[in-house]
């Protein structure tokens, strides 16, 4: 769950149910604003602010980071100096997780995607939950035969308010199906990946 700290915080009944249901809330930020526009002052501050916010509404603090619209310059750093987070999601252009150096110590970014992603239905290159499960289904069928010979990630970004359409959420619910109709996946939380990672691919910086 990309939570954004202050809406969850004005939403109690949201941030419950969340909570209840267990899952990784990455940060989204405190506020719903480009970070990449906040001077480092500013944004260190907004990081202080989300991490105590998450902690009053969902009952722990943050573990991952994801800015919305990506990063500013100096995000990675603060997020690193902070030094709460095991990961962060500010990362586009790659499958796996993987080990950077921010704030002079082993930095571990665990990829988001905008290719497996329901944002494609208000771009209009996606219009109908079939199409949408013709996509997973393609990058799924396609990563699982490759991660027979080394590890494979697969990310699915989602939103309520376009996959909670009905017409939309078939298209999750076939795909989920197909997935777990297959032997040797993980659906899991992003926390439970960085930990794995972490775990068996330890950095070798």
């Amino acid at each position: 769950m990309f939570g954004c700290a202050l809406a969850l915080e004005r939403h109690p009944p949201a941030a419950a149910a969340i909570k209840a249901a267990g899952y990784d809330v990455c940060c989204h930020g405190w506020r719903w604003i480009n970070h990449y526009q906040l001077n480092e002052a500013t944004e260190r501050e907004h990081i202080r602010k989300a991490i105590g916010s998450l902690q009053a509404s969902v009952g722990e603090r943050p573990l991952g980071w994801y800015c919305r619209y990506g990063p500013g310059l100096n995000t990675r750093r603060l997020v690193a100096e902070e030094g709460g987070f095991l990961y962060d999601s500010d990362c586009y252009n790659d499958e796996l997780p993987h080990w950077t150096t921010a704030a002079g110590k082993p930095h571990l970014v665990v990829p988001y995607t905008v290719a497996n992603n329901d944002a494609k239905f208000p771009l209009g290159s996606v219009g109908t939950g079939w199409q949408f499960f013709e996509m997973l289904k393609d990058a799924f069928d396609l990563m699982y035969r490759e991660g027979r010979t080394r590890p494979a990630m697969m990310s699915v970004g989602l939103h309520n308010r376009i996959t909670g359409q009905p017409m939309r959420a078939v298209g999750l619910e076939r795909s989920l199906d197909h997935v777990m109709a297959h032997h040797g996946v993980w659906v899991t939380r992003r926390i439970d990946i960085a930990r794995h990672w972490m775990r068996h691919h330890p950095s070798k910086g």
